[in-house]
């Protein structure tokens, strides 16, 4: 099996992980009454890390499906973002930048987006490999919301971690073990260009 080959098989598990995670998701804001049409936020403008060679490689898969003109253009907003959030940190502030791939207001490469991108907002926990708990109570508006609940739902995002991490040791094969680990903003993965190994 070629290399292209193999990668594109990794895609698609990944694109299937990404519906579990999307159907997860979608169970918790119905119980919640999340809707984010009409939000005065935009997710968009959080600042996250992302860790796995996987979602770095399926952004690409998205951006190689661009025209060469939209490819320079988040580019150019990502060395934009990267400058900005630099300067923010340096003076201790948590950056509050929109996203480089966000055009008017819409994710230009929905369908590739990263696993973050589409767990966040809900309240959910995480039990990570050391045994520690990790808990988040939910964007802004979610937060308004269960107040009013006498139960408040939680996505338990553990299980989707652990088959991510999965896919992420199988894509990587032996090279897990030298390649250092991933901890990029979007921005740094579209500066970087695809994960090279």
């Amino acid at each position: 099996m070629s290399g292209e080959s193999s990668k594109n098989i990794f895609f698609e598990q990944l694109s299937g992980l990404y519906g579990e995670m999307e159907d997860a998701y979608g169970q918790v804001a119905e119980e919640i009454g999340l809707l984010c049409k009409g939000c005065p936020d935009n997710c968009c403008n959080s600042y996250f890390h992302h860790h796995t060679y996987l979602e770095w490689a399926y952004v690409w898969e998205g951006m190689g499906a661009l025209p060469e003109k939209g490819r320079r253009e988040f580019a150019h907003k990502a060395q934009a973002y990267a400058q900005e959030s630099r300067l923010l940190l340096a003076q201790g502030r948590r950056p509050d930048i929109m996203c480089p791939l966000n055009d008017k207001g819409l994710c230009r490469l929905y369908e590739h987006r990263l696993m973050i991108c589409r767990m966040h907002g809900v309240p959910n926990r995480l039990l990570r490999p050391d045994g520690k708990e990790m808990t988040f109570p939910g964007c802004f508006r979610c937060q308004e919301l269960c107040k009013h609940l006498k139960e408040v739902p939680i996505l338990d995002r553990t299980n989707l971690y652990r088959k991510l991490a999965s896919l992420e040791m199988a894509f990587l094969g032996p090279r897990i073990k030298i390649l250092p680990r991933v901890n990029l903003t979007l921005a740094e993965m579209i500066l970087q260009r695809p994960p090279e190994f």
